[in-house]
């Protein structure tokens, strides 16, 4: 599980892909999923869940922070970065 703050809006990790389902609970604020070739918004209160195998990156559209908390299906964290 990881816990992700992202203060700045235009925030977040590069397209990226793992071989489980990752689940993200969306804490507080606004965030831009992009999920294969699928572009989400999504706000506090909502939950994501990202196929195995299947490209994915989010930023924050602000006005404030984006926090969520991100579940790996997986007993190791297993990435592989793709930008």
């Amino acid at each position: 599980m990881i816990f992700n703050y992202l203060p700045e809006i235009g925030g977040g990790p590069r397209l990226h892909m793992h071989p489980y389902c990752e689940i993200f609970i969306i804490r507080t604020g606004t965030g831009l999923f992009t999920v294969g070739d699928r572009q989400i918004e999504a706000s506090a209160g909502q939950i994501l869940i990202v196929p195995p195998n299947t490209p994915h990156k989010f930023i924050n559209l602000g006005p404030g922070p984006l926090e969520t908390i991100d579940i790996h299906e997986n007993g190791s964290f297993v990435t592989e970065w793709l930008e």
